[in-house]
């Protein structure tokens, strides 16, 4: 047999790829009117983003249930569980706890990032797992994207940003930002303030420019992701591409409505990783 990958679904790995590496994806949760929504499984409003919801991790018993089913097909080679930053949500934490519960042969590793940050995390650990490496190189092969991933998004709102809380010492600021296209930046595992910009079309450009620095000449994976903007993403996949000749094509994918709630309708984001 083989480690089997688990991770949730802020990865937004789109899924017939998740299907092709076995992945497993534990859904999040959406609270709106007196409901809980499971993102990728239960049916949730197209206009989400722009709703009084909030947003919740998996339960623990859900934690637990999956990684138990997972190490059962591993056959008792292992279980490596990637997640979205612990600065972000409290998934990461408590999947470690239920880890620790069930044994060394489930792994956690923090990714550190969220969306395709998390899901190139995954797919690298599934990758090295189809290759037949045992769990401490899987879990390394994670490790090792993880640490090669940025993240950037520019948001075209700032009131989903306010009600998020999400957004690390940006509280000064967004009180009195007029018309501000947020540049914002993955680092160190929380979302932060990478430039203020008063345009959205000149905020995307930097935000390219970013991108191509941090890409460099090599052979990078990309994604690029939106929130009800597939125009706006289809434009500036196709940028990247010219701008990346060396770069896998990326992946298009919407981010879904639990990441949405938090950065509002039209937000454009890219996220590009390598293995260091």
């Amino acid at each position: 047999m083989t480690v089997v990958v688990v991770t949730d679904s802020s990865a937004r790995i789109p899924p017939e790829l998740a299907a092709a590496y076995g992945i497993r994806v534990v859904p999040l949760h959406i609270l709106v009117d007196g409901e809980d929504l499971r993102d990728g499984l239960d049916a949730v409003p197209s206009d989400i983003h722009d709703r009084p919801a909030s947003t919740s991790g998996p339960s623990p018993a859900e934690l637990e249930a999956v990684y138990r089913q997972a190490l059962d097909d591993s056959g008792g080679d292992g279980v490596l569980a990637a997640h979205l930053s612990a600065k972000l949500s409290g998934t990461c934490g408590t999947a470690q706890r239920v880890a620790e519960q069930l044994g060394a042969q489930v792994t956690v590793v923090d990714s550190g990032s969220v969306a395709m940050g998390l899901g190139f995390v995954a797919l690298a650990a599934a990758r090295a797992a189809a290759d037949g490496a045992d769990l401490p190189a899987v879990a390394a092969a994670a490790q090792r994207t993880a640490d090669g991933a940025d993240g950037f998004i520019v948001v075209q709102q700032l009131d989903n940003l306010r009600r998020s809380g999400r957004i690390g010492g940006a509280a000064a600021w967004l009180g009195t930002a007029l018309s501000l296209k947020p540049l914002l930046r993955v680092e160190d595992g929380n979302l932060v303030l990478a430039q203020r910009i008063r345009t959205a079309s000149r905020a995307i450009a930097v935000m390219v420019d970013r991108v191509c620095e941090s890409a460099g000449e090599r052979p990078v994976s990309l994604a690029v992701h939106h929130v009800a903007n597939p125009d706006g993403a289809r434009e500036l996949a196709d940028n990247l591409a010219q701008r990346l000749p060396a770069a896998e094509a990326p992946v298009v994918s919407e981010l879904g409505p639990v990441l949405g709630l938090h950065v509002g309708a039209g937000a454009l984001g890219v996220v590009v990783a390598a293995p260091r």
